[in-house]
């Protein structure tokens, strides 16, 4: 058989990942974590690759509005780039006290702790087809930041869970913004847990046998 662009196609999104157990306390989590319980936390989670716009969060995380607000990012992952890079980036643009530096491999019994001690998961990639991420979040019931590349913005509907951002770092910033002023983190919970039934195990083998019987027909 060849592949032609006329076959039956049909979106299916991944499911979310429910392997890292049940959500925590975010005060519980932050504790674990050695964190400060009264600060305000992002999260950039995973390997760190060029593609995936660390930078981009990093000069976000430089504007003063973040700085006045004294909102800190965790970056917890191990670095598959050359780390020097974003740690002389994070002494140049003068954020070292935002940025919580979580560079070892993560285990699986700690991600839940990651995720539920974050107000916000941020996905500031320059390029992405989907991400693993995002549907650990959803698992989490954590609202999310993406940049608007690949199929990210089919699976974080904006203004609903999160944000969809271009790459420009003030974009970024005055999303982070309107969140915190807004107080958006119980208002995107909540949608989190209506959303992510499209992303259940159940709704993606209902739409694999749809797909199939179509092909079949």
């Amino acid at each position: 058989n060849k592949f032609t662009s006329s076959a039956y196609k049909k979106f299916i999104p991944h499911p979310i990942y429910d392997i890292f157990g049940e959500k925590s306390d975010k005060k519980i989590a932050l504790k674990n974590l050695g964190l400060n319980t009264n600060d305000k936390h992002l999260l950039f989670f995973g390997f760190v690759r060029k593609y995936k716009g660390l930078d981009l969060m990093l000069k976000a995380m430089a504007d003063n509005r973040i700085k006045e607000l004294g909102i800190k990012l965790i970056i917890a992952g191990e670095f598959y780039d050359d780390k020097t890079e974003y740690t002389d980036m994070i002494s140049d643009l003068g954020i070292a006290k935002n940025i919580i530096m979580k560079s070892d491999f993560i285990p699986a019994d700690k991600v839940k702790y990651y995720f539920c001690a974050a107000d916000m998961i941020t996905q500031t990639y320059h390029t992405a087809t989907q991400s693993g991420v995002t549907q650990i979040a959803y698992s989490f019931n954590r609202p999310m930041l993406v940049t608007d590349v690949g199929g990210l913005a089919e699976i974080v509907p904006h203004n609903k869970v999160g944000y969809v951002t271009s790459q420009n770092p003030i974009a970024i910033t005055d999303s982070i913004i309107d969140f915190y002023k807004n107080n958006r983190e119980e208002e995107f919970s909540l949608n989190t847990i209506k959303e992510k039934e499209r992303f259940s195990w159940k709704s993606f083998v209902h739409g694999v046998d749809e797909l199939m019987i179509s092909v079949n027909k």
